[in-house]
């Protein structure tokens, strides 16, 4: 034997360890046994040993496992415990170390449930996004349940006291016993035939974990999953839990729970109505109050009266200028008139038969360059009246705030000096589309290297 093929208690017991591990069929199974040298640790933990007649196994369940067992184990109790084979290295000794632990009265139960569970999660039943939303106001109420139980009863007062419109119609089912599974999924399926229903509960009243076993059978988990009508399963007291419960749109921990989810109470939406409508009148005359305030300070303000005024001053010295114009070229016929009858006096001592053409050559280039000078004047004078109408144009308080300047107001006063208002009072912006409301929290004075003062304050 090679001296490296010997090994020591550590790596054997490591080696050991890692055997079991790998084992997948030891990494999740059942074993029952009855409990006896059980300690609960200050730590939270929880070890014991499982036995029966021939042989026995240490067993340890941690705090984090053990928080959710729904007994308190003792010596002499019969558990069903879940979970993986290990081995502890210091010892060498393999244990149990258990995941769930369940009384072993109700352990070939829980077994099945836990189970199925598996098996309808894997398969997508229990996702999330298959679940569907509940009608807000539905018309007609699906109920599958026994006739004669204190379920149907506590729907029927629930739905009739919170919402009386919706019409509830009954499917009468067997919910307890061997025929259960079978009438449950028959009226689940009677409800789906009838086209106007807008939620189906689905449940009954409490019992034992045997009396509500029909609602953890697979095939009503497919008949509920398979539902066109969103389902509220409402089986036993808030504490029971079942398969039913997984697979439904909406859980409710009662039949009552179930009726108040199931419908709304009309009495919160007639009042949730009232206040909408207070709020909307409210909301409609503030708004009205607001424009018509503004409207109202737009019709007053400077900009608005103003802009009339200078059209109006434009228009009297258009008239103006076009006297001007008029008297203008009224003196320059009469220098240019006077000048021709000088030139024909004189053409007059001359014989005109000579003359003649070269004069009226000469009278033409005159005309011509009348003309010429007559366009260019009138040119002259549309180009400073265009001018004149631009500077005007310029000078508007609306364009000037379209460039992004403002008029500040304080007491209804347009304000020119820092000196017109102090530290915390409010000032009034008006700008090109509207106006705006500032505080004056800083006043800052500024001079000119010129020796001239400009004062300005920051908002």
């Amino acid at each position: 034997m090679a001296i490296q093929d010997i090994l020591s208690v550590s790596d054997l017991n490591r080696y050991i360890k890692m055997v079991l591990e790998k084992e997948s069929r030891l990494q999740d199974v059942w074993v029952r046994g009855e409990i006896s040298n059980f300690t609960h640790h200050s730590s939270g933990h929880m070890y014991f040993t499982l036995k029966d007649k021939q042989s026995r196994i240490k067993v340890v369940m941690f705090a984090s496992h053990n928080r959710f067992l729904r007994f308190l184990p003792k010596d002499g109790t019969k558990a069903i415990v879940r979970g993986s084979i290990s081995a502890y290295e210091r010892d060498g000794a393999y244990q149990l170390y258990a995941r769930e632990m369940q009384p072993d009265g109700l352990g070939s139960l829980y077994l099945a449930f836990e189970q199925l569970k598996e098996k309808l999660a894997g398969e997508g039943l229990f996702a999330a996004e298959r679940k569907r939303p509940l009608p807000r106001f539905p018309k007609r109420v699906g109920v599958v349940t026994s006739p004669t139980g204190a379920a149907i009863r506590d729907i029927c007062t629930t739905i009739r006291r919170r919402y009386p419109q919706a019409e509830i119609v009954l499917a009468p089912a067997v919910v307890q016993g061997v025929e259960a599974p079978a009438s449950i999924i028959s009226a689940i399926r009677i409800i789906n035939q009838q086209s106007d229903i807008d939620v189906l509960i689905v449940g009954r009243g409490g019992g034992s974990i045997e009396e509500l076993w029909a609602f953890n059978d697979e095939q009503v988990a497919r008949a509920i999953a398979a539902s066109l009508i969103p389902v509220i399963s409402a089986v036993g007291h808030e504490t029971d839990v079942t398969i039913a419960d997984f697979v439904a749109d909406v859980r409710a921990a009662t039949p009552t729970a179930a009726a108040e989810l199931a419908v709304p109470h009309y009495l919160e939406w007639v009042e949730r109505v009232k206040q909408l409508d207070v709020r909307m009148h409210r909301a409609v005359h503030q708004r009205l109050t607001v424009q018509r305030k503004r409207l109202d300070q737009l019709a007053g303000s400077y900009a608005m009266r103003q802009p009339q005024r200078r059209l109006e001053e434009a228009a009297e010295r258009l008239d103006r200028a076009q006297l001007r114009m008029r008297q203008s070229m009224k003196r320059l016929l009469a220098i240019r008139r006077e000048r021709f009858e000088r030139l024909a006096r004189q053409i007059s001592r001359y014989r005109l038969a000579d003359q003649i053409g070269e004069r009226r050559k000469y009278a033409m280039t005159v005309r011509a360059r009348l003309d010429e000078r007559m366009r260019r004047l009138l040119s002259d004078r549309q180009m400073a009246f265009s001018a004149q109408v631009a500077r005007l144009d310029a000078l508007s308080p609306l364009k000037v705030m379209q460039r992004g300047f403002s008029l500040v107001y304080a007491g209804g006063k347009i304000v020119k000096s820092v000196d017109q208002f102090a530290s915390g009072d409010e000032l009034v912006v008006r700008l090109s589309d509207g106006s705006a409301t500032a505080r004056v929290e800083q006043i800052d004075r500024e001079e000119k290297h010129n020796g001239s003062q400009e004062n300005g304050s920051r908002d």
